[in-house]
């Protein structure tokens, strides 16, 4: 196969249905999911002992403003809960840095000033990560979720212009269509990418819409990316038959 596995973002009422559905893995998200607060604190929820996972979506709680918020109650967050994540991640495991709510500027925040800021969250998180056998991608988001790193472009340069070596970006097809980056910019930083979410139009399973899915999959694969990719979707009451209908659909589209 083209890439290492074709899996599906869920939570955790809905991981034994993908794993039923045929998905080569579960990306399971992290705050409000995996995680949930306890007191001060955080704790793993317990439909995941015994678990592991090679990646995990959602990694900080909207509440939780990474640019405004006292940096010792940021680094707090990180350090409590990367050593949950690492108990049910395997070696390697990515932790997609999304968390469009969290790491959005306020208006009066001049922007190179944001980027510092995010620039050090994310190079604490990196380390702190790496210390656990775990690594950060950071994923660009269009500009209705953040007003920083809106494109795989704009990632690329803000992790060169901050010298945050050893963390990779996501590629989210999402994101790219929002963004209108061109495909032909995905193929020539597919060297850069670290992993892969897709979707259809209005995050719909591949298939159910009229988006570009498998050029998206062939320009990553073109430039190189050989990785997993997860399928990040809005799902029907009855899941289980739409999954395998677009795992089947990723599947046979996906370059050989």
């Amino acid at each position: 196969m083209a890439f290492s596995g074709i899996g599906i973002v869920a939570g955790a009422a809905l991981t034994h249905i993908v794993r039923r559905a045929g998905a080569d893995h579960v990306e399971p998200g992290i705050a409000g999911n995996l995680v949930h607060r306890d007191g001060d604190g955080w704790r793993l929820d317990p439909a995941y002992d015994d678990e592991r996972f090679g990646s995990f979506a959602l990694f900080v709680p909207p509440d939780l403003s990474l640019l405004t918020e006292d940096p010792d109650v940021v680094d707090g967050y990180l350090r409590a809960v990367l050593p949950i994540v690492a108990l049910v991640a395997t070696s390697g495991a990515r932790i997609v840095f999304g968390s469009g709510t969290a790491r959005t500027a306020p208006p009066d925040m001049p922007m190179a000033q944001a980027h510092e800021r995010f620039a050090r969250v994310v190079r604490v998180a990196r380390d702190l990560a790496a210390t656990h056998d775990l690594r950060i991608v950071l994923e660009p988001l269009n500009r209705d979720e953040t007003n920083v790193v809106h494109t795989i472009e704009q990632a690329v340069a803000f992790l060169d212009a901050f010298d945050l070596q050893g963390v990779s970006v996501v590629a989210d097809l999402f994101h790219v269509q929002a963004e209108h980056e061109s495909f032909d910019v995905v193929r020539s930083l597919a060297d850069r990418i670290g992993h892969v979410h897709v979707s259809d139009r209005d995050r719909l399973p591949p298939g159910e819409g009229d988006w570009p899915w498998p050029e998206f999959l062939a320009a990553v694969h073109q430039g190189g990316y050989r990785g997993p990719v997860s399928l990040e979707c809005r799902w029907s009451d009855d899941p289980e038959p739409q999954m395998d209908a677009a795992l089947r659909a990723v599947r046979a589209a996906a370059p050989h």
